[in-house]
C-alpha cells in the first residue's frame, strides 16, 4: 500500500469516527481524542493557560474550570480557540475569587494543623496529622470536581451543591481526581516548572473521568 493510500485511509477512518464524512458508523462522543501528539500539545496548552491564569492562587480555580471546559471543547471537536478560555475566565471572574478565597483558607488551615500535629503541640499529633492530609486531599479532588461541572451559566453554587452527590456516585472517580490532585501537588513540589503539564493533565483527567468506559455502561 502507498503512502497516498495510507494517508487516505487514516483520514477516512478520521471522519468515520468524528461522523463528518459518508459512514454508517457511530460518531465517537471525543472525536479530539484520536489524534495523540495533537492532544498532548492541546494539554500542555490548557496548563500553560491555567498556570498563567491561576498564578495569583485565588484564580486557580477558576483557571482549572476554564481549563477543563476548553479541553472538553477540544475533545468533542467543538470551537477550542484559546479566546474562549479567557471569555470564560471573565465570566467567571468575581464569583471565582470568593471561591479561590474560601478554598485558600481552608488549604491554610488544614496545612497549620498538619504541622502543629508533627511539632507534637497538639495531642494525638499523628491522628491529626493524617486526618489533616486526608481533609486535604478531599478538599483537593472536590474542588477538582466542582471545576469540572462548573458553567458560567450555572455558575459556583450549583457546581458545588451538586459535587458531594458526583463523587458518592462514582468513588473510584473520586479516588482518581485525589491522585490527579495529589499528583500537582507533588509535581511542583519537586520541579515547579513542572506545574504547568501537571495542571494540564489534571485538568484532563477532570474530563476523562467520567467518561470512563466502566462509567458509561
Amino acid at each position: 500500500m502507498s503512502r497516498k493510500d495510507r494517508a487516505r485511509l487514516r483520514a477516512a477512518d478520521r471522519a468515520a469516527r468524528s461522523g463528518s464524512g459518508p459512514t454508517q458508523q457511530e460518531p465517537s462522543r471525543l472525536p479530539g481524542a484520536t489524534g495523540g501528539f495533537s492532544l498532548f500539545g492541546e494539554v500542555l496548552l490548557v496548563g500553560l493557560l491555567v498556570s498563567l491564569a491561576g498564578i495569583l492562587i485565588v484564580t486557580l480555580p477558576l483557571a482549572v474550570a476554564a481549563g477543563i471546559r476548553q479541553l472538553r471543547r477540544y475533545l468533542r471537536a467543538d470551537d477550542s480557540r484559546p479566546v474562549l478560555f479567557w471569555h470564560d475566565l471573565r465570566r467567571g471572574l468575581l464569583p471565582g475569587l470568593g471561591v479561590g478565597v474560601a478554598a485558600l483558607v481552608l488549604v491554610l488551615i488544614l496545612l497549620i494543623d498538619v504541622d502543629l500535629a508533627r511539632s507534637g503541640a497538639l495531642p494525638w499529633g499523628e491522628v491529626v496529622g493524617a486526618v489533616g492530609v486526608v481533609l486535604l486531599v478531599l478538599l483537593a479532588a472536590g474542588l477538582l470536581a466542582a471545576a469540572s461541572l462548573w458553567s458560567p451559566e450555572d455558575g459556583w453554587r450549583s457546581a458545588i451543591k451538586a459535587t458531594p452527590s458526583y463523587l458518592w456516585r462514582d468513588p473510584v472517580g473520586a479516588l482518581l481526581l485525589a491522585v490527579a490532585a495529589g499528583f500537582v501537588v507533588l509535581a511542583t513540589w519537586q520541579l515547579f516548572p513542572l506545574v504547568v503539564p501537571a495542571l494540564g493533565l489534571a485538568c484532563f483527567a477532570a474530563v476523562a473521568v467520567p467518561e470512563r468506559p466502566s462509567r458509561q455502561r
